[in-house]
């Protein structure tokens, strides 16, 4: 008589199954992103717009540019890269951070995310791609702001290859760091996301001065240097500008992505602690 194999059931999601829900998981995000786009656009578009319309338009043409004459120019110039990327790493932490704070509350509504055939960790690593898309986006919509606002003449030599990596390794980072603090935030926690984080981070990212602009100050260029956002910003410049002072970019990129591996790493730690606890 011949002997019968019994094979077990699989115990998880194939890979197949696995990659096809990721990618609706994926599309839905973005699906809501389309559909309230007008939305992303106001609240994404504010803040750099008040930016460049006050430090590039007004004060010029108040007499009260910063630097004056050429100097005025020049702020406007090294402005834009910083406002780029303040604004992305503003959005990464709101597209990724404030969901996950919302589903992780009394609720739990992230469980119903959890019910897709896929593992958790990659439940979280969906959210920072979205997250990623967001950021990238809202840095984009800015190019437009510091070509046509500022008063005086801006002086931009674009790097396009550098620009893709700085911008995708940024939105990639930003995106992790909203999966950071998502993690670790309770919703009665929210407001300290802002005041705590995002202010500082912005006064202190080198987004309104180059990096190498603090050296009177070494103690505080050395500490910034503990600011993800100082890379970001000079990533932009070095891929924007030539006669603006900026780190070297190789140090730039290598920053951006260990800083977003790492990040990445201990947020689908605490996303899976969250979620299994």
């Amino acid at each position: 008589m011949a002997a019968i194999t019994i094979t077990a059931p699989p115990t998880g999601p194939t890979q197949a199954t696995a990659k096809a829900a990721f990618l609706a998981l994926l599309a839905r995000d973005l699906t809501v992103l389309r559909k309230e786009f007008k939305m992303f656009l106001a609240r994404t578009v504010m803040q750099p717009l008040l930016l460049m319309f006050v430090f590039t338009y007004v004060f010029p043409k108040i007499g009260q540019g910063v630097g004056g004459g050429a100097g005025a120019a020049r702020f406007s110039t090294l402005l834009v890269g910083g406002v780029i990327a303040s604004t992305m790493i503003f959005q990464g932490i709101q597209a990724v951070a404030l969901p996950l704070v919302q589903d992780f509350g009394f609720t739990r509504e992230i469980e119903d995310r959890v019910l897709a055939p896929l593992p958790v960790s990659a439940i979280a690593l969906e959210k920072v791609v979205a997250g990623g898309v967001q950021a990238l986006v809202a840095g984009l919509l800015v190019f437009p702001m510091g070509l046509f606002i500022p008063a005086t003449a801006i002086d931009l030599h674009i790097n396009y290859p550098l620009l893709a990596a700085v911008m995708i390794l940024g939105a990639f980072m930003s995106a992790s760091l909203g999966l950071f603090v998502g993690t670790r935030v309770e919703p009665r926690q929210v407001p300290l996301i802002f005041g705590l984080l995002v202010i500082p981070m912005t006064f202190l990212g080198a987004v309104y001065y180059p990096w190498q602009s603090l050296e009177p100050l070494r103690w505080l260029q050395i500490l910034v240097l503990a600011n993800p956002l100082v890379y970001l910003s000079e990533g932009m410049r070095s891929s924007l500008t030539t006669g603006v002072p900026h780190m070297a970019w190789p140090v730039v990129l290598l920053v951006l992505a260990g800083a977003g591996a790492l990040l990445l790493r201990v947020g689908v730690a605490g996303f899976r602690r969250r979620v299994l606890s």
